[in-house]
């Protein structure tokens, strides 16, 4: 029997590890972290003459919720804007309360739709966005 926290999909995405590592020259550089479990992610990133996310770089230290969560904003979060990031993150607390999963290109968070059933868990998907929010509030 498998669990739906730790589904095929969320594990591929953890593995692919998109955007693991620090950005050598960076705009902002944010970071969150879960005292409860000790999971944190700290993000580098870089903007666009719009103010937009040009580049975005993780350093996750963390679950693979985290992790997959990580890799979803690095592969996707290029060209979005502060605004577009905090939609972000109000539509994945949503869908981890139970509606569906965000639009695309954001649709791979449903593979981590497994954690909405452990609110414990919920913190850990919510990291990285979180990292990224820091981040733009220092801008």
């Amino acid at each position: 029997m498998t669990d739906p926290l730790y589904a095929r999909e969320l594990l591929r995405l953890a593995a692919s590890a998109t955007g693991a590592g620090k950005l050598d020259l960076c705009d902002v550089q944010g970071e969150a972290s879960n005292p409860i479990c000790g999971d944190r992610v700290t993000v580098t990133l870089n903007f666009d003459g719009d103010g937009h996310i040009a580049e975005l770089a993780h350093e996750t230290r963390a679950c693979v919720l985290a992790q997959a969560s990580a890799a979803i904003l690095s592969a996707h979060l290029p060209g979005a804007s502060r605004e577009e990031v905090i939609a972000l993150r109000a539509d994945v607390q949503a869908m981890l309360g139970g509606a569906k999963e965000p639009r695309a290109p954001y649709s791979d968070y449903g593979a981590l739709r497994g954690a909405a059933e452990h609110r414990n868990r919920h913190t850990c998907v919510l990291l990285p966005l979180d990292a990224v929010l820091n981040a733009l509030n220092k801008d």
